[in-house]
């Protein structure tokens, strides 16, 4: 499963993308949890204390953002999907 990184994220992560080998139909939350853990420094990069993505990171699966869709972070990824993560301009 190939993951896209934008902007500082990409200085983490050593490239522009990233294989990650996962299952097929895990979900985007199962997904971000193994970017942190492949990434510590990411980690505060997306995630709040809480464990929430910061509203300012955006998490996109074929183009649409998770934190918009029905499902949120339980929607299921396929080795298909094209998924990008990155900071919004001026976000902190």
């Amino acid at each position: 499963m190939k993951v896209n990184f934008f902007a500082t994220l990409r200085d983490i992560a050593g490239g522009k993308t990233v294989e990650f080998d996962l299952e097929h139909g895990i979900s985007a939350r199962e997904l971000l949890d193994a970017i942190c853990d492949r990434f510590p420094l990411m980690k505060k990069e997306l995630l709040k204390e809480n464990g929430e993505m910061h509203g300012h990171v955006h998490f996109f699966i074929n183009g649409r953002d998770v934190q918009f869709t029905e499902e949120k972070f339980a929607t299921p990824i396929t080795q298909e999907d094209t998924v990008n993560v990155f900071p919004a301009v001026g976000g902190g």
